[in-house]
């Protein structure tokens, strides 16, 4: 396996654009001398003539024509590479806030692809609910926070729309009861909605714990002692959507609200919201054709 060298594709690449060694020499403070050596390695290495020295001008074969095209690729993604790896530009930390039950599927995923595009810049992952991470983002706590609202507030970004759907446990009955078991956040934003939605369907329903911990709300659901109301999508791989074709009210759709984005300055936060944009807007398609069918 024969493996090309970077400083003398440099060198190779420096010849072509000022058209001779000296001045390329020149370019790259080296000797000519030095210069002519890499010219010499990297024409063995290869075993091809990349260089017509028969006229006064030093001019590529059809070889170095092709291979100019490559070099120029690979000096240029060295270099970004080093830039990325050690420039202090690219160092710093980011303070993302996120409510916790839209953290999966899409921010793990965020976080790796823009771990690997600036691995010296640190996400600092801050969750909690969306009032306090609204209060947060205002104190200046946050860089960027996505929210979960009932509506596209002004001075956000919204990013997508998904339904809210009631879960249980699976094959649970819990759904069935009256009064209605809820496990909902004292904190939740989806709380008045959905106490607004069962008592407009005249539903009888009884609070089944008083936390704000998703683990014990998570666990007390999965024990089939209660429902509650997620983001379709969102829900956590022990507990399914409930087909109650009808016996619990309709819900509305919930927005995923973008603050900081549209006020992110320079490559590094620009490609955070993008890497966030996409991930949200990856999740619309899925949800509407779960909806349709």
């Amino acid at each position: 396996m024969r493996n090309l060298d970077i400083t003398t594709l440099r060198s190779f690449v420096a010849v072509a654009d000022t058209g001779g060694v000296t001045r390329a020499a020149g370019v790259l403070n080296l000797t000519q001398s030095a210069v002519s050596m890499q010219l010499k390695r990297l024409e063995e290495l290869l075993g091809l003539e990349l260089l017509d020295r028969t006229g006064r001008t030093v001019a590529l074969t059809a070889s170095g024509e092709q291979l100019l095209t490559y070099a120029r690729r690979m000096v240029v993604l060295n270099d970004e590479l080093i830039t990325r790896l050690t420039d202090q530009a690219f160092e710093g930390e980011i303070v993302l806030g996120v409510p916790h039950d839209i953290v999966y599927p899409a921010i793990p995923r965020v976080m790796q692809q823009f771990h690997a595009a600036y691995p010296r810049m640190r996400v600092q992952l801050v969750t909690g609910n969306s009032r306090d991470l609204k209060a947060r983002f205002e104190r200046g706590e946050c860089h960027m926070i996505l929210t979960t609202e009932a509506e596209i507030v002004s001075g956000a970004e919204g990013l997508t729309s998904i339904p809210l759907v009631w879960v249980g446990a699976p094959g649970g009955a819990a759904w069935r009861k009256q009064p209605l078991g809820l496990a909902q956040g004292r904190n939740c934003s989806f709380r008045p909605i959905v106490l607004r939605a069962l008592e407009g369907a005249g539903i009888d329903w009884d609070s089944a714990l008083d936390s704000d911990s998703d683990r014990t709300i998570e666990a007390t659901v999965a024990a089939d002692l209660a429902v509650m109301v997620v983001l379709d999508g969102t829900q956590p791989p022990h507990l399914e959507v409930i087909q109650h074709c009808g016996a619990l009210p309709p819900l509305p759709v919930n927005h995923i609200n973008f603050y900081g984005g549209d006020s992110a300055s320079g490559e590094v936060p620009e490609t955070l919201a993008g890497l966030l944009r996409a991930a949200f807007a990856d999740m619309a398609p899925r949800t509407r054709l779960k909806v349709a069918g």
